[in-house]
């Protein structure tokens, strides 16, 4: 696995090639669940992807720094994606939990350089409500570790109101030269991602599928 450092604002972030490309395809670009990190290998229902396969460690995961005091959101987990695609050029987007629900920021941000957002799986994917989302102390523990406490708690309690989600859904299906740009494969569907999986532009194929349906 070769990893690259990424410069964004005060934060280094871990940005890992974990496969070469094999053929034509643009580069894929995974984003893990909340708690997570990088895997060493590709998942293998990405082994027919012929592009490069890389994989994005979030602030405060991984390898990537670890901020002080906190101050996460999905927002500037997009920001982090915002430059990995800086970096890589036109990607498609594997997300994972919460790495699913930044993946669908970015295909409505960054419609230019989205070509298919999947959604799947995997930790973080529900995010708060709004009654969680009212300061709280806490008393965290294994501070300057990764993952980062501050990030567990903070990204667990990230309203994801499904009007909003939508808006990126249609910044992203208004944008893209995709039929449907967006791909929820996530068998658990909050409301957030209910509403999105009900949007026109939005496909809802099984992983394998939803590769196929963006390849170049």
């Amino acid at each position: 696995m070769n990893s690259t450092t990424l410069r964004h604002n005060r934060i280094d972030l871990a940005l890992h090639e974990l496969r070469p490309a094999i053929g034509k395809d643009q580069p894929l670009l995974l984003l893990h669940g909340l708690g997570e990190r990088t895997p060493p290998d590709i998942p293998s229902d990405t082994d027919s992807w012929s592009g490069s396969i890389w994989g994005l460690d979030f602030t405060g995961h991984g390898d990537s720094t670890i901020p002080v005091g906190g101050g996460y959101s999905a927002e500037a987990l997009l920001g982090d994606v915002d430059a990995a695609i800086n970096y890589l050029g036109t990607v498609t987007v594997l997300g994972r939990g919460l790495g699913g629900y930044v993946a669908l920021l970015a295909a409505g941000a960054r419609a230019d350089a989205v070509h298919g957002a999947i959604i799947t799986d995997g930790p973080g994917l529900t995010g708060g409500t709004y009654e969680s989302s009212v300061p709280q102390a806490a008393r965290l523990v294994n501070l300057g570790q990764s993952p980062d406490p501050y990030a567990l708690h903070e990204l667990s309690r990230d309203v994801r109101a499904p009007e909003y989600a939508l808006d990126f859904v249609k910044l992203s299906t208004d944008r893209s030269d995709l039929a449907e740009p967006i791909n929820v494969s996530a068998k658990y569907q909050p409301a957030w991602l209910q509403a999105v999986a009900a949007a026109p532009g939005v496909a809802a194929l099984p992983l394998p599928e939803a590769l196929d349906l963006y390849r170049a």
